[in-house]
């Protein structure tokens, strides 16, 4: 397991850098000027001698090649530079909101486990019973109901039913932690039903298959209670393709809060990610997709390992 585990991580250096490389060149593709959009944003009047010197000043007047050595030097050295539309520290502008929307993914995640397991096993079990098409309608409304949709669905019902708001000034959770609860709780509700119906089908499908194989049959022969062959034997297996799903949903909330954080005023990583792409901020965009990209990838080694854990039958080697 330990050879897997640095074979994974030196493997991340390959990808890290493909990835560095790609959004590098695909950024310079895009058409649109960042210093003309900062200094004639407004519709202001500014002289091209301006521009140039701006240019200068965040070094877009060097030739490709050049900045993308710098790019490849700071990214080793972790120096991500500055934004090119704040001029403050990328690091700065990213762990602001980087702690906001781990919690929420965080958050919603385990709203997801704890809702989509029971049900999905209760819905095979019962299979073709009412229980069962009850928790499938309920698991499709979770799929066609858009997370921001629903999230003013809740702002509407707390308004109209409590009078109440969530608050709006974020409060980190080790300054307040009702404040902080209070205010990310509802947008984890809102996009923990959309994560929790995608992994209760996904337990629905693995136990249905899973309670029709050989093994499942000789157990309920040998007199195996039935609780018993459904949680010693058939979740083992089953669970598996759900910590695939619940692992690349995470990574996914990382940058995939757009509307929602919208919605709920909260100013998070895909918010930032929105406003550094209409800027054409390449220094930010470059970071937080590398960001990304990192949790993706630890994500990944996170499923592998817990599958290991959970299956004893799997063992990693070396290679």
């Amino acid at each position: 397991m330990l050879g897997y585990l640095a074979n994974r991580l030196l493997l991340m250096i390959p990808t890290l850098a493909g990835v560095a490389v790609l959004i590098f060149f695909m950024l310079r593709v895009v058409p649109g000027d960042i210093v003309e959009v900062k200094l004639r944003g407004d519709g202001g009047q500014v002289t091209q001698e301006t521009i140039e010197a701006e240019r200068t000043r965040l070094g877009l007047n060097q030739p490709l090649h050049v900045q993308f050595v710098q790019w490849m030097v700071g990214l080793a050295t972790l120096d991500l530079g500055n934004s090119m539309w704040t001029d403050r520290p990328v690091t700065e502008e990213i762990g602001v909101r980087l702690e906001l929307t781990i919690q929420v993914a965080i958050m919603a995640s385990i709203v997801a486990i704890l809702v989509a397991i029971p049900l999905g096993t209760i819905s095979a079990l019962l299979r073709d019973t009412w229980v069962d098409y009850v928790v499938r309608i309920v698991t499709i409304a979770g799929l066609a109901v858009p997370s921001f949709w629903l999230g003013m669905l809740i702002i509407l019902g707390l308004l109209y039913y409590a009078n109440w708001l969530p608050p709006i000034t974020y409060t980190p959770i080790y300054v307040d932690p009702v404040a902080n609860i209070s205010q990310l709780i509802w947008p984890a509700l809102a996009v923990g039903y959309r994560y929790s119906a995608v992994v209760s089908r996904m337990v629905r499908s693995s136990i249905i298959e899973v309670m029709k194989e050989d093994y499942i049959r000789t157990a309920r022969a040998k007199g195996v209670y039935e609780k018993l062959v459904v949680s010693r034997h058939a979740m083992r297996n089953a669970i598996l393709p759900a910590i695939t799903v619940i692992g690349l949903e995470f990574a996914f909330l990382i940058g995939g809060l757009v509307v929602t954080e919208q919605v709920f005023n909260l100013n998070g990583l895909g918010k930032l990610f929105v406003q550094a792409v209409s800027r054409n901020d390449f220094t930010l965009i470059q970071s937080i997709v590398m960001l990304i990209a990192v949790i993706f990838i630890l994500s990944n080694l996170v499923v592998d390992v817990v599958y290991a854990w959970i299956d004893p039958r799997i063992r990693y080697g070396g290679r």
